[in-house]
């Protein structure tokens, strides 16, 4: 229903209330009908479900029969290494699944605990969860909005609503009737709602709308509508998991059925085939994706970016669009006067604040430097002002207006204070600021006369000086210009009086002096340009979503770098006549919206996902929350941001610096190169074990491994292995390549290709040695033992092809991932356990080498270098002159 439409009395009537409030037995009627003024909180998380959860991936589903298949036939050292992988990822994956979803508690927090009523026509103060439409409510100062209410009286009333609507100035307030359909909360200047704080004034309202039926009640549902968004690395292994289960499921039905037409018993084939599977499934896999998340989370951390959702790491490496809000994430979230006109001169204000020097001292100064209206434009905005600027912690905090705030800030600048221009210009009289008047004035002493200092909209101020008409259109065209820039600007007068005026009367207001402009913006962060530079050429596109107006948000983009000149800018009224196509058809072309509400957000961020982009959103405001949520990788603000936005948020920013991002998308691609990496490393080995079963079937020779020999294989060498690549670090240029496109797979062309090169070389040189030992009389235990070794040597150097998917491994520097090294050597050395230590030959049946079948499996091995090495050697010459095509990633 809108509420601001209606008349006080069309509203008190329709809410069956009165300016005497309710009665207490009314109340508590409505009570019961309405429930509690509070949000509705989310269910808690079923613990038990969400771990049975974990073992339904395909991959684990094949592990777990494996498992059973090994215990009936009483193979239980299988058994147990394969249920302990399988319940390590299982409480992996738990851990990283409980982020219980607080946005709503959060939203709660934000309620006042009391508030002040009118019942039985008395005041009185109540919980503000018993609050119920149709409550006469109070409100002044400092107050948090208790529900959404439609003021009665105000009386110079100013709220900020920036954490609903992202406007950054104050909103005020009035008891007015406004006519003007389907306007937006920002616009509804005779509503207050939920959980927006009062700046300055009072006043007295209705309640209209209680807990969930509010704004911010609205806020949370959406929030609690909005499923999880999956993230792109996570479609990306469920998929890849299914593939290869798929593939390892057909892979043994081949083996078993090729050992049956060769003759071999069906519990022999059996084997054989929980043989492959267990060869085939990379059980490191998982954990060393969790790894990898961990690592990336460690690094941002590092550099001001906390990650709440592991998964998030690697979605801002392939992130296509950024939506950030302005006020406070692109901006410094502080109105600032940036430029002076006086005395037909334009003066840039100075970044810092001049030494606190006496005034007069300073005023001689200035008076040198600029001239003595500076001085006076500098004293009218610095006097003619109700608010006060104080340190606290280091910091300056505006008590007040903002705006005001800025003049006096601007005035500190140049050497000027309020205190010590108080006591040569003691204040006698004032008129406050009200829109409808569109001025400030107040009357001080000056010695033996009166001075009257005047501020305010400059068409205002101008119509009431006795400025000539090239002066007045000087004002103006300035004004303009400034206005043009995204500037908000007011206009300065005074007059002096006779000493006896103690008060302001309308003919004072006569006749001005005009002294001169101040332009004052909430400028961008210095670092932000240069981090949009980086985004761009990152191939990341940046759109600002904004509360503010079209004016001041295209002014501050173009500053940015975000838009360019005369490019379209969308108001939130033209995205309320838009359907979601033809929204969805626009946003390719747009980069600023602007006076956008809540769902306007959340429309934008899911029309990008539409179009297949992967969209993060940063954000600090309450409005903010279902569209973080919606967005693939929601950021927040650590430090101006509220609970909600981080709460909803997958990362957030400690620094609330945007710059941050980019540092955070170079990590995140790391990740995913190294996620890469991983499989590449992994995969071959499964592969190569099932080709190697395969010929040693048509051979007609014992296969070379046993499961808990494959197990060995796949969890031992290779955990130590695969996981220390998470810690590769960057490759040069990593940030100056496009994002991957969405639909990218795990492996690429050019990894698969290699992938089918380098199992066939471990497979044909594994199973050469183990048939050349057998032919040299070699008992079989000694042959797989043969087998095994050259297995685990053929990994050690396919780690180091893995590092890099187009460098030479002679190129990248050899103690630049320290773990890796160290993870190398101890994978040799459990090697080495593995083939003489008596315990071992027991476990898994093998027999010391002969030191000449020792180096023979090192040298097989090694021979995987050069053949990779030849393989991105040939595809650095082919893609030279081809380095663009889609086929040639060099």
């Amino acid at each position: 229903m809108e509420w601001y439409r209606m008349s006080v009395s069309e509203v008190l009537n329709r809410l069956g209330s009165s300016e005497k409030g309710l009665t207490s037995e009314e109340a508590q009627k409505r009570l019961a009908v309405y429930g509690l003024n509070k949000l509705k909180e989310e269910e808690k998380i079923n613990f038990f479900l969400l771990f049975l959860k974990q073992f339904t991936n395909p991959l684990v589903i094949i592990l777990l029969v494996a498992s059973v298949v090994t215990t009936a036939i009483k193979e239980y050292v299988d058994t147990g290494v394969i249920l302990s992988v399988v319940v390590i990822n299982a409480i992996i994956g738990f851990i990283e699944e409980v982020k219980a979803e607080r946005s709503v508690r959060a939203l709660k927090k934000m309620l006042v605990s009391k508030a002040i009523v009118v019942r039985n026509g008395v005041e009185e103060e109540i919980p503000s969860e018993y609050i119920v439409p149709g409550d006469i409510i109070k409100i002044g100062s400092g107050d948090r909005i208790p529900a959404d209410v439609r003021i009665i009286k105000a009386l110079e009333l100013k709220i900020d609503e920036s954490m609903l609507t992202g406007e950054s100035l104050p909103a005020e307030k009035k008891d007015i009737t406004i006519e003007t359909p389907d306007l937006l909360p920002a616009d509804q200047r005779n509503m207050a709602f939920m959980g927006t704080v009062v700046v300055s004034g009072r006043s007295e309202g209705v309640v209209v709308s209680t807990g969930e039926n509010t704004i911010l009640g609205k806020i949370a549902r959406s929030v609690q509508e909005i499923g999880p968004v999956k993230a792109p690395i996570q479609k990306k292994f469920e998929n890849f998991a299914r593939l290869l289960g798929i593939i390892i499921l057909a892979a043994c039905g081949v083996l078993f059925a090729a050992g049956l037409m060769m003759g071999g018993s069906f519990r022999e084939m059996f084997m054989v085939s929980v043989a492959g599977a267990v060869a085939s499934i990379p059980e490191g896999l998982p954990i060393a994706v969790s790894v990898a998340m961990a690592v990336g989370v460690a690094r941002m951390a590092k550099k001001n970016a906390i990650i709440r959702v592991p998964a998030a790491v690697e979605t801002l490496g392939s992130t296509t669009v950024i939506c950030s809000d302005k006020t406070g994430t692109l901006t410094k979230n502080e109105m600032t006067v940036v430029k002076l006109y006086v005395e037909s001169r334009i003066l840039d204000v100075p970044d810092s604040e001049s030494n606190e020097e006496g005034s007069v001292t300073t005023s001689r100064n200035i008076e040198k430097k600029d001239g003595a209206k500076v001085v006076d434009l500098l004293r009218i905005g610095l006097l003619c002002n109700e608010s006060e600027v104080i340190k606290k912690d280091g910091q300056l905090v505006i008590k007040g207006d903002p705006t005001e705030g800025a003049l006096i800030i601007a005035a500190s600048k140049f050497g000027l204070t309020k205190k010590d221009e108080l006591s040569r210009f003691p204040l006698v009289s004032m008129i406050p600021f009200e829109s409808d008047r569109g001025f400030m004035a107040t009357l001080h002493e000056d010695g033996n006369q009166r001075i009257l200092f005047v501020k305010g909209a400059p068409e205002k101020v101008i119509e009431m000086s006795l400025a000539s008409p090239e002066e007045r259109k000087a004002f103006l065209e300035t004004s303009a210009k400034f206005a043009q820039e995204g500037l908000r600007v007011l206009c300065f007068a005074q007059r002096f009086l006779p000493s006896y005026k103690e008060n302001i009367t309308g003919e004072d207001l006569k006749d001005l002096e005009l002294v001169g402009l101040q332009g004052m913006i909430d400028p961008p962060r210095p670092e932000v340009p240069e981090a949009i530079k980086g985004c761009q050429r990152a191939g990341i596109r940046v759109v600002m979503i904004t509360g503010d107006h079209v004016d001041t948000a295209s002014a501050i983009a173009k500053k940015l770098g975000i838009s360019r000149e005369n490019q379209e800018v969308i108001s939130g009224q033209a995205l309320e006549k838009m359907t979601d196509d033809e929204l969805y058809e626009k946003i390719p072309k747009v980069s600023v919206f602007a006076r956008v509400a809540p769902h306007h957000k959340l429309r934008i961020a899911r029309q990008f996902i539409r179009r297949g982009e992967i969209v993060a959103m940063t954000g600090d405001g309450v409005n903010d929350a279902p569209a973080l949520k919606a967005a693939h990788i929601g950021i927040a603000m650590g430090k101006a941001g509220t609970d909600v936005a981080k709460e909803s948020a997958d990362m957030i920013l400690t620094d609330d610096n945007f710059a941050t991002i980019f540092n955070a998308v170079k990590e995140g691609r790391i990740v995913f190169d190294n996620l890469r990496k991983m499989v590449f490393f992994l995969i071959p080995t499964g592969i190569a074990a099932v080709i190697s079963i395969l010929v040693t079937l048509f051979l007609g020779i014992p296969i070379p491994y046993t499961p808990s020999q494959l197990l060995w294989i796949n969890l031992v060498t290779n955990s130590l292995q695969d996981v220390s690549l998470a810690f590769e670090p960057g490759e040069p240029g990593i940030i100056d390549r496009p994002p991957r496109h969405p639909k990218e797979p795990i492996m690429s062309r050019v990894l698969l290709e290699r992938t089918i090169i380098v199992s066939l070389v471990i497979s044909l040189g594994g199973v050469y040695l183990y048939w050349k030992s057998l032919q040299a009389g070699h008992e079989l235990e000694y042959a797989r033992t043969v087998a095994v070794t050259t297995m685990v040597f053929f990994q050690f150097f396919q780690t180091w092809n893995a590092r890099s998917e187009r460098l030479s491994v002679f190129t990248i520097p050899f103690f630049s991932n320290k773990f890796l090294f160290l993870s190398m050597m101890l994978a040799i050395l459990a090697q080495l356990g593995f083939i003489y230590i008596p315990a071992f030959e027991w476990l898994f049946r093998t027999r010391p080498l002969e030191y000449k079948d020792l180096i023979l499996s090192i040298g097989m091995a090694s021979t995987i270098i050069v053949v990779v090495e030849a393989d991105k050697l040939i595809r650095r010459v082919l893609c030279r002159d081809n380095f663009a095509t889609k086929e040639c990633r060099y």
